[in-house]
């Protein structure tokens, strides 16, 4: 008999996006406006970027928000759109694996069938490094806490276990694949290896990880078709869109405050479509 709880659906049509060859391609989103503009674009899911929620909630990223405001931001997007939302909990919103599994509670009552959890550590302030890994171990055991709620739930969530030894500066492709490899067999889905865009350790990242790979873009990466080429399976572009509209409010305002012209607010949206798209119902 299938199931038709509108979540379960909703999960197994975002796993099903996850292809070799033909990635899923996530242009990410903080607010439910970016989210709107998002699947008015035509993408067929919706991820959060854990930086620019941070940001827009006037904090700094890196594991300084608390559970419930970050689910709040999910929430809402989530009722913004129609199309599958993946959330990114940075480490889990929790302290230990138990945790972690409520947080998975929280983001199917959010409306999200999607996580990624990353293996970073920070010092508590969000800033600093504290790290700069979770002892493989014990992210396993946070992974497979997530898996475990998930299955009590009865929801094919996707976690995507993110790897941040590029990022940190914590070892190469054999280290990524050690870690890929216990992380799978501890219930992840897909493995999410942001600062690696060179085609060669693409390409050995796809070959040894038994499951789909993510690649972070942005300025200077190779293009969507070229990574699908390498057989990459999902690309996003994390909190990259945010910088650049952020970057366009600094421009505006500097602008308009010492020259005294507007001329960075050239290419905006036009109101009206922005009203109505914003304004239209769900």
């Amino acid at each position: 008999m299938t199931n038709q709880n509108p979540i379960h659906e909703a999960a197994l049509a975002f796993r099903a996006l996850h292809t070799p060859g033909r990635p899923l391609v996530l242009p990410n989103a903080w607010d439910t406006a970016s989210a709107r503009l998002v699947e008015e674009a035509g993408a067929a899911a919706v991820a959060t970027t854990s930086a620019g929620l941070a940001w827009d909630l006037g904090t700094a990223d890196g594991d300084r928000l608390d559970r419930d405001r970050a689910l709040g931001v999910v929430a809402r997007v989530a009722a913004a759109v129609r199309v599958p939302v993946s959330a990114d909990i940075e480490s889990g919103y929790a302290k230990d694996a138990a945790g972690v599994g409520d947080t998975i509670r929280a983001v199917f009552a959010a409306g999200a069938v999607g996580v990624n959890i990353e293996d970073a550590l920070y010092d508590g302030e969000g800033v600093g490094d504290g790290g700069p890994l979770r002892p493989v171990a014990e992210q396993a055991e946070r992974i497979a806490a997530a898996r475990a709620a998930a299955d009590a739930a009865g929801v094919p969530l996707f976690i995507n276990a993110r790897i941040d030894t590029v990022l940190r500066g914590a070892g190469g492709v054999e280290e990524t694949l050690e870690r890929a490899a216990a992380f799978l067999a501890a219930g992840a889905d897909g493995i999410f290896v942001p600062g690696v865009v060179d085609p060669g350790a693409v390409k050995s990242l796809v070959a040894g990880v038994e499951g789909p790979l993510n690649v972070l873009v942005g300025p200077g990466a190779p293009s969507v078709a070229e990574l699908a080429a390498l057989g990459v399976a999902r690309i996003s572009t994390g909190s990259s869109i945010a910088q650049a509209a952020h970057a366009v409010v600094r421009r505006a305002a500097r602008e308009l405050l010492s020259a005294g012209t507007y001329d960075s607010l050239t290419g905006g949206l036009d109101y009206a479509e922005l009203n109505t798209l914003l304004g239209s119902a769900r």
